[in-house]
Parts: structure tokens; sequence; C-alpha cells
């Protein structure tokens, strides 16, 4: 089968899958790929092919393209919506062209609502059953946001999806469908954790498709819509200019008087380390991000401009390369260096530290308590009487005086909470554990639902 010749590459930290597939002949097409090539290319050394094509859905908003890396690394020929007008050498591609990939076929529809210049591309062998990349258009269970170019184009884009789903539910009942966002981005708002499935399915499941009215269809989607990181306004643009090709991924070792003078220049702290390790000593003035799949998502919401110098913070366990890649995939190449030797290097040279204490469940005063998940989340289950302030607004919020105890759905989104409330001149901070469900178990609580 056609499928059989497509490996999904998941980005779980994004909620996105690029795919690599097969040509057939040592050639591979790969499909909405980020900056970060590392899994690509895992996959492509495995099943021994090269990259040739680089093909673009749309412009993306949520990570930085790594098309032009492979055109420059690897000479892949770049596809795209001619109506992207993209500022650097590529193939553009309008409604209903064809490209012969030698032997496959792929066909370009225009699906235009989650950007104006979406395309689908159905890929074909002969006659049989399709493959289909959607992109942001038809999701598995949903379809992406519409409100990431403008205000302005919100509902026209929401009513431009309503026709695109319904060009692409024409399609057979066995044709596969591969999205590129699905659980997990915040360019959609998907209701499951499947990231593939059929047309047959999702005629059947998707209560977007079983919506017949153009007027009821834009309420549905918008009012499915939450909040999303502030990078999503640039990205595509620099998309749409071709990013910078990077270079190693590497952390030079700075010195703790280096880092003193880089912070009284106006670099920031990111401490990546894991939730105690911070809590027990930390930089005073330190942005707490722990380094795992969704680190990229919350470097760019939390801080604001791209081209602030960052100094990492980290334990000798975790990988430097990480740490880069994922800044770089959502456009912040501007980490100079991380601390040598730590906090523990930090500390004995004089400078001062500072901690975080951890709150006990059991004791809890629930009216002290913020929860900094995002307002779907905190609707489905929450500590009751907690507050609910998302982390990407918390900065800027305004709290009752006295003490303060983040929680989110583990830890960690607590502790970077904590340490932004801290950033902001806040000395009475404490980090729950536990998230809601090993709240109630702890106390014997019930969580609360809300509509």
């Amino acid at each position: 089968m056609l499928a059989d010749r497509v490996t999904a590459v998941l980005d779980d930290g994004l909620g996105n899958q690029a795919y690599l597939v097969d040509l057939g002949d040592g050639r591979a097409l790969a499909l909405d790929p980020t900056v970060d090539l590392r899994a690509l290319d895992r996959a492509a050394d495995r099943r021994g092919l090269r990259v040739a094509y680089a093909a673009e859905t749309h412009l993306h908003a949520d990570f930085v393209s790594g098309a032009v890396r492979l055109a420059r690394r690897d000479g892949a020929r770049v596809i795209g919506s001619a109506a992207g007008a993209r500022r650097f050498e590529h193939l553009g591609m309008d409604d209903d062209d064809v490209l012969d990939l030698g032997g496959l076929t792929m066909r370009a529809w225009a699906t235009p609502g989650h950007t104006e210049e979406h395309l689908t591309y159905l890929l074909a062998d002969g006659d049989a059953p399709l493959v289909v990349f959607t992109g942001g258009s038809l999701i598995v269970g949903a379809a992406a946001r519409t409100d990431l170019v403008s205000p302005e184009l919100t509902v026209p884009l929401a009513r431009a999806q309503f026709r695109s789903l319904r060009r692409l539910a024409g399609l057979p009942d066995d044709t596969v469908v591969l999205p590129t966002h699905g659980a997990g981005s915040f360019c959609s708002a998907p209701p499951g954790s499947d990231r593939t499935s059929t047309i047959g399915r999702e005629k059947a499941t998707n209560p977007l498709l079983r919506i017949e009215d153009e007027d009821a269809f834009v309420e549905a989607l918008l009012g499915s819509l939450g909040t999303y990181p502030p990078y999503f306004s640039r990205l595509s643009g620099t998309n749409q200019a071709g990013p910078a090709v990077p270079g190693p991924a590497e952390l030079a070792p700075l010195s703790v008087a280096e880092v003193v003078g880089l912070r009284a220049a106006g670099a920031e702290v990111v401490d990546v380390r894991p939730v105690l390790d911070y809590a027990a000593a930390h930089l005073p003035g330190s942005l707490a991000i722990t380094l795992r799949g969704v680190f990229a998502t919350w470097l760019g919401w939390l801080v604001p401009d791209p081209s602030t110098p960052l100094v990492i913070v980290r334990n000798d366990d975790q990988d430097p390369e990480e740490i880069v890649w994922q800044a770089r995939k959502v456009g912040y190449d501007g980490i100079v260096g991380e601390l040598a030797g730590g906090v523990a290097a930090w500390a004995a040279s004089g400078q001062a530290t500072t901690a975080t204490p951890i709150a006990d469940p059991v004791d809890l005063d629930v009216t002290r308590v913020v929860d900094v998940r995002q307002r779907g989340e905190y609707a489905a289950g929450h500590v009751p009487g907690a507050g609910n302030v998302e982390l990407g607004a918390l900065g800027t919020a305004s709290l009752p005086d006295g003490p303060v105890v983040t929680m989110c759905g583990h830890s960690e989104r607590a502790t970077t909470g904590a340490s932004v409330l801290e950033r902001a001149g806040r000395t009475d901070v404490s980090v729950l554990p536990v998230g809601p469900a090993d709240w109630a178990a702890a106390t014997g609580g019930a969580v609360e639902v809300t509509a």
C-alpha cells in the first residue's frame, strides 16, 4: 500500500508530525519538516533514503521550517503554495497542479482556512488508494484554527475552512488522512490522541464535518480555540523570508563572571533542570523551564524577544544539543552559552542563590492556589477554590497579596509559574508538586469540573 511508504516523524512537544515518503528509488519527499532535522534524518537513514523534495502545506506559525535547510544541505527541491510568495528558490504550486515524483504523483489542492495560502497534497501511485497530506485543514476530529493571520481574517478564513473541509470530504472514504497538526498543537484543538485517519472515519466521527450550516460551523470552530504563544505572530514571516541555516548545536561554557556581566547587559538565565533541583537552589531571577518536549513552546511564550541573549543552567545529564535545537525550532538563536559548573559553581563563587518551597497537598490552603494550566484543562478538572491564570498571562496578572501556591497537571508548569512570579518580585510563592487527581487522592477531596 502507498501508506506503507510513508513514515511519520512525530514532534510530541509541538503536537505535530512531519512525514517522510519513500519515492521508490532511494529518494524521499519530506512533508512539513521543522528546522530540527535529527528525527527526520534518523528515519531517512533507517530506510536508506535521501531527501530530494521538501514540501510545505502552509507557512508555519508554530515552528521554523526545515525546508530551506534541506535545500542547502541536501539539495532538496522546496515545494509550497505559489500564493505563499516565499522569498527563496522553490516550486510554487497552484490549485490542481500536479508534480511527477518519478512514479508517484502529487496533486496540490488549495484548501484555505488555517492560512490563506494553505495547500493539501494528494499523493497517488496509479490507481492505488490516495494518501492526502492535510496540514492544518482537516485534522483528526477537528480542523486547525483560523485566527493566526489577523483578527480581520479570522471569520473569513473559518468560512474558507468550512469549504475546504467539504472539498476534502468528497475524496474516497478509504483515502488515508495524514495531518501535520494534532493533539498538543496550539494550532488545533482535537479531542483525541490519534494522529492519522481516513476520509470515511472523519465523515463518521469529526463533529465539524457533521455541521451542514456554515454559520454554525464558524461558531463551533472559533468557540473551541484557546490562547496561543506570541511567537506564532512572527514565525510565518520568518518562514516566508527563508530561515537562516543554523550552525552546530553547542553550548559554550561561561564563567560566573561572564554570566554576571551578561545578566547586567540584559541576558536572561533559563534554568532547564528538573523541578526539585530548581526548587532546592537557583539563580535569583532565573526563568525555570524544565527540559522536556514542550520546552520550546514555553521558551517562546515567556521570553518575548527572540533576540534576547540566553544563558542556560542545566544538569550534566541534560543534552545540550536538545536544548539548542528546541530553542531554534521556535526562532530562538540567541543562546550564548551555559553556566559552567552550574548552580554549585555560582554558589561557590559567593553569588546568592534562592529556593522555592514545595507545598504539601495535605496542608494546602486551596484559596491560595493559582492553577496555571490552559482554560480548557482547568475546566476539565481542578482543585475546588483554586483560581486560574494561564501561565502565558501570569506575568501581567494582578494577584491578591499574600502567599501563592502555583499548580498545574504535574509540577513543571507550576514551577515555571513560580519563577515568573519570583521575577516579578513575589517572595511568598511555593509549588504544588502534584496535579488535581493526585491532590484528590492525597486528601480524599474531589476534583471540580466546570463548563
